[in-house]
C-alpha cells in the first residue's frame, strides 16, 4: 500500500505499514484520499533531523486548529473537522519499530494531559532526514517509509529555514494520490471531484511563493557591491568579537576626517594650518609611534561642523602635502570612537569587579619609613628609588648617631684599661703574667671601687 506526495521540492513515495500500525495507516490514506493535504506547507525543518508538515494551514497561522484525524470528518476544501470530538484517535507506537533509517514516516503525538502514558494524535506527520534518530522512538508512531523520492529529501534537508525551522520559500504538499488503498471508507466520508483550491487561510500564509522565480541581479557592479557589503559586515563582526568595536554596525562621526599617506616629516601644526581653511578644527593628531616617536603617516581631523568636515573631504582628496600626495577619507575614523569606548568599557569593568585595577584580591602597594613615625606612605608620596638631599641628610645623621652609639657600647663591655690589642695600660696580657705583689694591690683597689660604688648607691 503506498501514497505518492507531489510537493514543490519534488515527488515522495511512500510505503505503509498496513499490519503495524493500521490506524495510522487508514487515517493517513483517507485524508489523501479527501485532499486534506493539498497546499499544506512544510514547517520545523531541522537539517539532517527531520520536517513535519500535516497542518493544512501552518502552526504559524491563526486560524489553524492543528490538524484533524479522519475521524472528525474533515472538509477538503476548508480543512475544518465537523466532529471535533474525534480530531484526535491513539496511534499505534512500535517499540520494534525504530527511527534508524532516512525517510521513516510517523505520525506526530501530544502526550495526554489527564495519563502521561497515553499519547494522541491528528494529522501532522513526519519524515527523517537523517539516520538514528533516537529521540523520537517512541514519541512518534511509525507507519511507513521513503522508498523513492531522497532527492526531494535532499533539497528539502538543504533549504534555507528561519529560526522557527519554516522555509523562508514555501515547500508545500501540492497533490496527493492513492496508490492503493485496502480500507473501506469511513461513514460520512465525502471524496471531492477533483483538487480543491487553496483556501483564504492557506494563502495568507504565504512568504515567498513556492512557483515564484527569484531573479538574480546580473549587474557586475551592483554584485561587486554586495559582496564589498557583505565581506565588510563579516569583518565588523570579527572585530566585534574581538571587542576592537562597541557593535558591528558602528558607524564613524561624521566631523572626523581620517588622513593617510602624510609625509614622516609633516607636524600637527602643517596639517592644521592646512585644513583649518575649511572651518573651526577641534583637534589635529598625526599617530605617532609609541617608542621611536615616528609618524605612522596617518593622521585624525576633527571638525567643529559636519559642513566643514564635508567640504574638506571634497578638496582635499588628493592634494600634495610635503611632496606626498595625500588621501582622506571617513571609514577609519571610527578607529578613535572604539579606542575611546573601549578605555570607558575597560574603566567601569575594573570599578564593577573591585580591588586594584579590577583583581580582585589584589590592592595598592604600600611602602613604609620609620622615619615618619610610622605612618605608611604611597609610592607617590616622597618615596621613590632615588631620595631627596634632606632625606639623604637625616638619615646619613642617624646612621653615625648609631655608629657612636655601637662603638660606646663596645667600650663598655670590654675589660677595664684593656686597648684593641687585649693588653692593659702596664703592657700584662693577662693576670698570670703580672707579679703577685702588683696581683694583690689591683684586687685591693678592685674592692675599693666596688665598695665605693656600693655606698654612693646606697645614699
Amino acid at each position: 500500500m503506498s501514497v505518492l506526495l507531489e510537493t514543490s521540492a519534488g515527488d515522495i513515495t511512500i510505503d505503509l505499514f498496513v499490519d503495524e500500525a493500521p490506524m495510522c495507516c487508514e487515517n493517513f490514506l483517507k485524508l489523501c484520499k479527501i485532499k486534506y493535504y493539498n497546499y499544506t506547507p512544510l514547517y520545523n525543518v531541522q537539517p539532517n533531523f527531520s520536517f513535519q508538515t500535516g497542518d493544512p494551514i501552518g502552526p504559524e497561522s491563526k486560524e489553524s486548529d492543528g490538524g484533524s484525524s479522519i475521524w472528525g470528518m474533515p472538509d477538503g476544501g476548508t480543512k475544518r473537522a465537523t466532529r471535533r470530538e474525534r480530531m484526535t484517535f491513539q496511534p499505534e507506537i512500535s517499540r520494534k519499530r525504530k527511527h534508524s533509517e532516512r525517510g521513516t514516516v510517523s505520525m506526530a503525538t501530544t502526550q495526554s494531559k489527564t495519563n502521561p502514558d497515553e499519547r494522541f494524535a491528528g494529522s501532522q506527520f513526519l519524515i527523517t532526514l537523517g539516520e538514528n534518530i533516537e529521540q523520537l522512538d517512541g514519541k512518534a508512531a511509525i507507519f511507513g517509509e521513503v522508498v523513492e523520492g531522497f532527492d526531494a529529501l535532499e533539497k528539502i534537508n538543504a533549504a534555507f529555514v528561519d529560526q522557527a525551522g519554516r522555509p523562508l520559500q514555501d515547500i508545500r504538499i501540492l497533490h496527493t494520490a492513492i496508490l492503493d488503498d485496502p480500507f473501506d471508507d469511513p461513514s460520512g466520508l465525502v471524496e471531492p471531484p477533483q483538487s480543491p483550491v487553496p483556501s483564504a487561510e492557506q494563502r495568507a500564509t504565504v512568504r515567498i511563493a513556492h512557483d515564484e522565480v527569484l531573479e538574480e541581479n546580473a549587474d557586475p557592479e551592483q554584485l561587486e557591491k554586495i559582496r564589498r557589503e557583505r565581506e565588510a559586515r563579516a569583518q565588523a563582526l570579527t572585530l566585534e568579537l574581538i571587542g576592537d568595536l562597541p557593535f558591528a554596525e558602528v558607524t564613524p562621526p561624521e566631523q572626523i576626517l581620517f588622513v593617510c599617506k602624510l609625509n614622516p616629516v609633516t607636524r600637527d601644526e602643517d596639517l592644521e594650518l592646512i585644513f583649518s581653511r575649511f572651518g573651526k578644527i577641534l583637534s589635529c593628531e598625526v599617530i605617532r609611534d609609541k617608542k621611536t616617536g615616528d609618524s605612522l603617516q596617518y593622521a585624525f581631523i576633527e571638525f567643529g561642523k559636519k559642513e566643514d568636515c564635508e567640504r574638506a573631504y571634497f578638496k582635499m582628496q588628493g592634494v600634495l602635502i610635503d611632496d606626498h600626495r595625500i588621501h582622506v577619507d571617513f571609514s577609519q575614523s571610527v578607529s578613535k570612537l572604539s579606542s575611546e569606548w573601549r578605555n570607558t568599557t575597560n574603566s567601569k569593568t575594573a570599578r564593577s569587579r573591585g580591588g586594584f585595577g579590577g583583581i580582585e584580591g589584589l590592592e595598592k602597594r604600600r611602602q613604609y619609613r620609620a622615619a615618619d613615625g610610622g605612618r605608611q606612605r604611597e609610592r607617590g608620596d616622597n618615596y621613590d628609588y632615588v631620595f631627596d638631599k634632606k632625606a639623604k641628610q637625616r638619615d646619613g645623621h642617624r646612621d653615625d648617631r648609631a655608629a657612636e652609639g655601637r662603638r660606646h657600647r663596645s667600650r663598655s663591655r670590654s675589660p677595664r684599661g684593656r686597648d684593641t690589642s687585649g693588653r692593659d695600660r702596664d703592657g700584662y696580657g693577662s693576670r698570670k703574667e703580672r707579679p703577685y705583689d702588683d696581683r694583690k694591690r689591683r684586687r685591693s683597689d678592685d674592692r675599693y671601687e666596688g665598695a665605693d660604688r656600693y655606698s654612693r648607691s646606697r645614699r
